[in-house]
């Protein structure tokens, strides 16, 4: 049976092409090292499904996969929830453990660290990502604020209005102000033809939690200059960046962060060009935490994320979403994800027992596991493997004994860290926030004027008098900074700006 099992493993597996190392096959307990588990390179824009209990190994494999893709010239874009990956950019320390290991897998352990680029959506762990609101859009602010359908409506007004009007909405003073202006006064009637009418009951609503958001320290997220997705796709003596994203400092605000890694995979979808098959992809892109981008999603925010997965593969880009439970993710989406590494799961409730069962199902049949005892019974750093091979045909289900991580397993030392974003080129390019005018300043004066215009009770009458006479409105619209946005928005997947950052 062990020779019927490497057999079918090294017909299975890619060895002769350009290829990711995820470690041996474990069959009756006994790991073997001929039989080599991999993932071709070419594959990994047919993304994938990293899923297991917590504390089974999820972030290991995820550094593993991070570290070869960048040895191979990938570039990789990583979400660090708990802020302990930034070791990636440092070379490990050997110990009996990862030697014994290494000897197991047949390999050598030889650590090695690889480059990496530190984020923060706070400023204060990286070089600062933020969007304005205006290219951000009304579907994904609606998610982050947590709006009803009709709330949701609203602020698709408001995002019209101000599209119509070229204001730029900037940061979240600039929406209140915009919001405030349409649901009461001049600005309601405005918009009554045209746009209808705001209660203000829904604006409040709105505001209220505008404010919420405020409070809870995101404002940083919204402003300028806003992130340029090509930054995303840097290399440095020809390895791959890893772009870590530490947003270990907003844990408690997990529908923030997983909403802008959203827009940050949309903006890659819509703005990178078409590639075709690759020998291997521009960018890996990883979604942690990934059942939090379709909590309470409405069907068309999920059909939406459906046509970008099945999509940005031909844009040279791979997904892969890492999560607990591959019930966490859509149907829709889950038959996407070509590449399962699924890590031990645990089955001590009647629910637990239901997803066991379910997660059995997404396996090809094996004539060497019973896939229900293995699931339950693997180790840490073990994981139940089916791969596409490099003609895109699902592979043998291989119980893995994975390959140790090159790089320290664990956050860098503070002065490490700190010695980092001194000297990245991302923290000093994104460090300083630019107050430009805005929507705030452009209403202000409007409103100025007009309660100007009421106390003298004056108005210009004469045609010679209007042709001559620009409003703020129209001096604003005139600037150069408002030239930069464009004379029409258009909106593309949900509801965002692509490729109109107005220029620093």
């Amino acid at each position: 049976m062990k020779e019927a099992f490497v057999k079918a493993i090294n017909a299975s597996y890619t060895t002769d092409k350009p290829h990711i190392f995820l470690g041996c096959g474990v069959l009756n307990g006994e790991i073997l090292s001929d039989a080599k588990i991999n993932i071709a390179l070419s594959m990994m824009n047919r993304h994938g499904l990293i899923a297991g209990a917590t504390g089974s190994g999820k972030t290991r494999t995820l550094q593993v996969l991070a570290e070869q893709l960048s040895h191979a010239g990938v570039s990789v874009f990583l979400s660090d929830v708990k802020g302990d990956l930034s070791g990636l950019a440092s070379p490990g320390v050997s110990n009996p453990k990862l030697e014994q290991r290494a000897q197991d897998l047949g390999i050598n352990f030889s650590p090695e660290g690889v480059p990496v680029e530190l984020y923060s959506l706070s400023g204060k762990k990286g070089a600062q990502m933020r969007a304005t609101v205006m290219e951000f859009g009304p579907i994904l602010l609606s998610k982050i604020l947590e709006l009803n359908d009709t709330q949701t409506g609203v602020l698709a007004i408001l995002f019209k209005y101000a599209d119509d009007k070229q204001l730029p909405i900037v940061d979240l003073n600039d929406l209140k102000k915009v919001l405030n202006y349409l649901s009461e006064g001049a600005g309601k009637a405005e918009i009554k033809e045209s746009y209808g009418i705001i209660s203000t009951a829904t604006s409040g609503t709105i505001l209220r939690k505008i404010v919420a958001l405020e409070q809870q320290g995101v404002n940083n997220i919204f402003g300028e200059p806003s992130f340029e997705i090509s930054d995303l796709l840097q290399k440095v003596d020809g390895k791959g960046v890893v772009s870590l994203l530490n947003v270990s400092d907003m844990q408690d605000k997990p529908a923030v962060f997983s909403t802008f890694l959203l827009s940050l995979l949309a903006e890659l979808y819509q703005t990178l060009p078409e590639a075709g098959d690759l020998d291997k992809p521009k960018l890996v892109f990883f979604l942690d935490e990934a059942h939090l981008l379709f909590k309470d999603a409405s069907k068309a925010f999920l059909e939406q994320i459906e046509q970008i997965v099945r999509l940005i593969r031909s844009k040279g880009v791979g997904v892969f979403f890492c999560t607990q439970m591959a019930q966490d993710i859509p149907d829709t989406v889950l038959a996407q994800l070509g590449n399962r590494i699924q890590h031990v799961l645990r089955a001590f409730t009647p629910n637990d027992a239901k997803a066991l069962k379910d997660t059995v199902k997404t396996y090809p049949k094996s004539q060497f596991y019973a896939i229900e005892e293995i699931l339950t019974q693997m180790g840490i750093g073990q994981a139940l493997i089916t791969v596409l091979n490099e003609k895109g045909i699902p592979t043998a289900v291989a119980h893995t004994h994975l390959t140790p991580p090159q790089a320290i397993m664990g956050p860098l030392p503070e002065n490490e860290y700190s010695a980092i974003l001194k000297q990245s080129e991302m923290f000093q390019k994104y460090a300083q926030s630019i107050d430009s005018e805005s929507a705030y300043e452009i209403l202000n004066a409007k409103i100025q004027k007009q309660e100007v215009e009421v106390q003298q009770q004056t108005r210009t009458t004469t045609t010679t008098n209007r042709k001559q006479e620009k409003t703020v409105l129209e001096e604003v619209m005139s600037s150069s900074v408002t030239k930069s946005i464009g004379r029409e928005i258009v909106r593309g997947i949900f509801g965002m700006i692509f490729g109109s950052k107005r220029k620093r």
